[in-house]
């Protein structure tokens, strides 16, 4: 029985949408979240290290570029009709950091180190709310370290190619309906991945001085967590109740990014990108006990490749001030029986907007602002459990939008 038991509620509480496209942040400089993102082409600062860093072989001498972000999510649920309670996550805010340095080798070599945080979110509702049994805390946090190297084949054409760390943590809770006893148990885990590994490539070319093409490649990153999962509830079933450590391998998708950008004056840019994200290598989750490196659960996730396209604009108001602005629409890449309360993930839809200041000849600040709108999503076919009528399913319909604010600060030597 108590094995059972255990395989039940680890697949429960492990199998929730962790590395989904809610958790990804594509927010690592505020020049290119003020224009949407639509970077690849364009990369002429140091956000290049995440959106094609073959743009880094353009800098000039020894660049420091140093900022975060403030992310504020909201998410609702509403179950099925003629249900008109709504239930809402707690209000949080979220900093994801960036800092990127570059030094100028010679005329064609440069070199940089990178850190940012391209995953990171997550959801807290409350203990007591009508999916409890679903989730009731997630959070995911990815520390990436990025070593790149850039150089320019000829004036007008760059490759670039670099080695990725990512350090990450992930913490989840819900509560587990213990029938045909009348009790509950509160289930926790906490785990961490300190070795995965990946790389990034990009090539840019500008035709004409008016006309630059971009692209990037970054790779999956498999992330090997291990935790321990902690189970308490009532004293009379302890000796059933799973603590153990365990272990899963979680894959974070590899991308791929077209972008262009086009000066129709020398005052004038827009940019537009294509970005496709393999999220099909999310097929499955294994857990597996750390200590004889038994299978305990598996969990299909069967997720879809999807697409962001993104469209940017800066307009040089003067010499010191500049204007920028920006769309996004996000395809997600999970079925509605997959969807659950983790993080609520759909369709989106990002409008942004910014500006640059220069500060002194050697210090300018970046500012954006950026309006995330999910599309509403109405589940009928939900695979996750649904607390209040039993193991119904988790039905209903989800809500969802974010503020986000992101403050860079750049310096040159």
């Amino acid at each position: 029985m108590k094995k059972c038991f255990f395989s039940f509620l680890f697949s429960l509480i492990i199998g929730g949408n962790i590395f989904a496209s809610g958790f990804q942040l594509n927010e690592v400089g505020a020049k290119a979240m003020a224009m949407g993102g639509a970077f690849a082409g364009l990369s002429n600062d140091l956000s290049a290290f995440y959106f094609n860093p073959a743009g880094l072989a353009f800098m000039k001498g020894t660049n420091v570029t140093a900022g975060t972000a403030l992310i504020v999510p909201s998410a609702a649920f509403r179950g099925p009709a003629p249900s008109i309670e709504e239930s809402k996550v707690k209000s949080r805010l979220f900093t994801p950091i960036h800092f990127y340095a570059t030094h100028q080798l010679s005329d064609r070599f440069v070199v940089g180190l990178g850190l940012n945080n391209p995953f990171g979110l997550g959801t807290d509702w409350d203990e007591n709310w009508v999916g409890k049994y679903a989730a009731v805390k997630t959070e995911v946090q990815v520390f990436s370290f990025n070593a790149t190297a850039a150089y320019k084949l000829a004036d007008n054409f760059s490759l670039s190619a670099g080695f990725i760390y990512n350090y990450a943590t992930v913490e989840i809770s819900k509560k587990q309906n213990l029938a045909p006893f009348d009790d509950e148990a509160f289930v926790s885990l906490k785990g961490t991945a300190s070795s995965a590994f990946g790389f990034i490539v990009g090539a840019l070319w500008k035709p004409t001085s008016a006309f630059s093409i971009g692209a990037s490649y970054r790779s999956q990153i498999k992330h090997s967590f291990t935790g321990d999962v902690v189970t308490t509830g009532p004293s009379q079933l302890a000796a059933n109740l799973p603590n153990a450590p365990i272990k899963a391998d979680l894959v974070t998708p590899a991308q791929f990014t077209v972008g262009i950008a086009y000066k129709f004056t020398p005052a004038f840019v827009v940019t537009a990108d294509y970005q496709h994200v393999m999220w099909s290598s999310y097929d499955a989750l294994t857990v597996k006990y750390s200590a004889d490196d038994k299978i305990l659960t598996t969990s299909t996730r069967d997720y879809q490749d999807c697409f962001i396209v993104r469209l940017g604009a800066e307009y040089k108001w003067s010499d010191f001030f500049d204007l920028r602005a920006g769309f996004l629409f996000d395809k997600n890449p999970i079925k509605d029986e997959k969807v659950d309360p983790t993080l609520p993930d759909s369709d989106r839809l990002g409008f942004s907007a910014g500006f640059g200041y220069q500060l002194t000849d050697a210090v300018s600040l970046d500012f954006a602002y950026l309006f995330i709108r999910f599309k509403e999503r109405t589940i009928t076919n939900s695979q996750e459990s649904y607390s209040g009528v039993g193991f119904a399913p988790m039905n209903g319909t989800y809500n969802s939008y974010a503020n986000l604010f992101s403050f860079t600060f750049n310096f040159k030597f």
